[in-house]
């Protein structure tokens, strides 16, 4: 039983963790569908993150506000979505929710830092 009690512990644990830790960042996937012209590129940062810079033609939206304003800036619930933040957690968070609202090319780019520089003028 005590066996029983420490497996379903680590079992809970993963699940915990990997749900805290997001989902997968796919820089390369984000990058190419940013070549796409009916992209839409998010930054779910703070607005003072943002203010300290931003990618080019990034719309910030914190991912508490998504559901209010996403139809505005992406109503094609087809057309990729690419997210980042600081980190790429709260792009995760951001992911999941659009994926629920329906949004079927959600891309998670990671955090800002690897991505500055790589994301072509928009």
């Amino acid at each position: 039983m005590k066996n029983l009690s420490r497996l379903l512990f680590l079992m809970t644990a993963t699940v915990v963790t990997t749900a805290a830790n997001g989902g997968q960042v796919e820089q390369p996937a984000a990058l190419e569908a940013l070549q796409r012209a009916d992209s839409v590129l998010i930054d779910v940062r703070t607005e003072q993150e943002f203010a300290e810079g931003a990618l080019p033609g990034a719309t910030r939206i914190e991912t508490e506000d998504l559901t209010e304003h996403i139809a505005t800036i992406a109503p094609d619930k087809n057309a990729p979505v690419v997210l980042y933040c600081r980190s790429g957690r709260r792009a995760s968070a951001a992911q999941a929710l659009l994926q629920e609202l329906g949004y079927s090319q959600v891309i998670n780019a990671g955090g800002y830092q690897e991505l500055n520089g790589l994301v072509p003028l928009r």
